[in-house]
């Protein structure tokens, strides 16, 4: 009897410490179930490549679905003060004329002060491949705050960053403008989930926490993750 109690009190201490293993390694969330029977409204028309992101664009909305970037030591001292979003001979892109007068920002997606220890690598930021109209209050305010931190913690860590849209109705000229962005961040170095965050794209200047496969169910569209 005495050896069934000790076997069932060290059973009682594994899942406990199982549990709390698997609370804690998902920001303190279950973890989700897998994503099925996803529906695509949008497929990736183009893959732009450069030596800073990928691009994965659609000529539909003349904008990226998303882009994917590695970042470490993050950060510099390059003026962006000559630089301006350029087409990059990207066929249907959005351009200059579509945000004028329109009262959203070109928000980027890779952001310039990530590379600004470079100032080519930098000034490759500026294309329409990389950024989605979003408002002032978002693009300066939370959205912001979070590109800060997460160059905060690539000083330590290699991380892998990936940024889209959640698609609606709304267009400024012929440009989407998103109803939501998101952001994902994963350390490479621990294979570690560290964020994904979903932000409305509108004056609220909130976030949401969200999971990956929340991401892939709303984006209607591919996302290629490689965890």
């Amino acid at each position: 009897m005495k050896k069934l109690n000790t076997v069932l009190t060290v059973l009682i201490i594994v899942i406990i410490a199982a549990y709390y293993f698997i609370l804690h390694s998902t920001d303190g969330k279950p973890p989700a179930t897998p994503a099925t029977n996803i529906t695509y409204i949008y497929t990736v028309d183009q893959v732009v490549t450069n030596n800073v992101y990928t691009s994965y664009f659609n000529y539909t909305l003349h904008e990226p679905l998303y882009v994917a970037y590695k970042l470490y030591h993050g950060g510099g001292g390059c003026k962006r003060t000559h630089m301006h979003f350029k087409t990059g001979n990207v066929a249907n892109s959005a351009t200059l004329d579509d945000y004028k007068h329109s009262l959203f920002d070109e928000g980027h997606l890779c952001p310039a002060e990530d590379e600004a220890f470079d100032c080519e690598r930098e000034e490759l930021t500026f294309r329409y491949y990389n950024c989605l109209p979003q408002t002032p209050k978002l693009n300066r305010g939370i959205w912001k705050t979070w590109e800060t931190q997460v160059r905060k913690e690539s000083q330590t860590d290699s991380l892998l960053v990936l940024c889209g849209g959640i698609f609606g109705n709304k267009k400024i000229g012929a440009a989407t403008v998103p109803d939501y962005c998101w952001k994902i961040v994963y350390n490479m170095g621990s294979n570690r989930l560290l964020y994904c965050l979903l932000f409305p794209n509108d004056e609220s200047n909130a976030v949401e926490r969200a999971t990956v496969d929340d991401i892939r169910q709303k984006t209607g569209y591919p996302l290629a993750l490689p965890f």
